[in-house]
């Protein structure tokens, strides 16, 4: 048994944030498939918001709550304490409480405009073998998303990451997010907002996305092999 196991699925934005911290870390783990949609007691047990994912690690418990740390938030912050190089996040006190907040940011905001608005609109229908909700993925992408796209361009200012001049875990948040987004619908349009589409294909290049983002592939194959079309 590894020392690291996530509990979690490869579609949630959430398990491709710790997935991603990880292989920067380079920390061996495995990722173990829990049914979200009807959650196993145990798993309800060591996750009191019933969310994906939940981490255990091993040396401090193998079995029960012991030794698990629900919340990606919480998670990363134990890998950062764990296995501190290469850091990701800053040094610096006030890039700190930066990237935290876009951290925050992405793990509320963009998520659940995604997740509600588009991810879920798409997904779920073709789980029950019926058509996507398009009316409602494309009243999102007119009139919800681009106000949060601003935003992320306006921080990243046509520079490389959002906080200082390194990978932090505040690219990594939002990058997760917007990689579920365009699974679905699409990348953000690159002649509009080219910073924010220029940081999503970097972050789709760290190993972890890659990873993450082949196993999504394997799983959309047959109901979903390419984003729908809202035009």
């Amino acid at each position: 048994m590894a020392d690291l196991i996530v509990y979690g699925v490869p579609l949630s934005p959430f398990v491709r944030k710790v997935q991603a911290a990880l292989h920067i870390k380079q920390l061996q783990y495995e990722l173990e498939a829990v049914n979200i949609m009807a959650m196993p007691d145990w798993f309800v047990d060591i996750s009191p918001a019933r969310r994906i994912p939940v981490l255990r690690y091993t040396p401090k418990g193998a079995e029960g709550r012991a030794g698990t740390i629900p919340d990606s938030s919480a998670i990363c912050a134990f890998l950062e304490k764990l296995n501190p190089a290469p850091a990701l996040y800053p040094s610096d006190p006030f890039d700190h409480g930066r990237a935290i907040w876009l951290e925050e940011y992405a793990d509320s905001e963009l998520a659940a405009t995604i997740g509600i608005g588009a991810f879920r609109p798409v997904l779920f229908p073709r789980f029950q073998g019926k058509e996507s909700d398009l009316e409602t993925v494309r009243t999102t992408m007119t009139e919800k998303m681009p106000r949060l796209f601003d935003y992320i361009e306006s921080v990243l200012d046509g520079g490389k990451f959002l906080v200082g001049d390194g990978l932090t875990i505040a690219d990594v948040a939002v990058g997760v997010q917007l990689a579920n987004l365009e699974l679905v619908v699409g990348a953000p349009d690159s002649s509009r907002w080219p910073a924010l589409a220029a940081h999503l294909e970097s972050m789709k290049e760290l190993e972890g996305f890659r990873v993450n983002l082949q196993a999504c592939g394997h799983m959309l194959a047959k109901i979903l092999p390419e984003p729908v079309s809202i035009d």
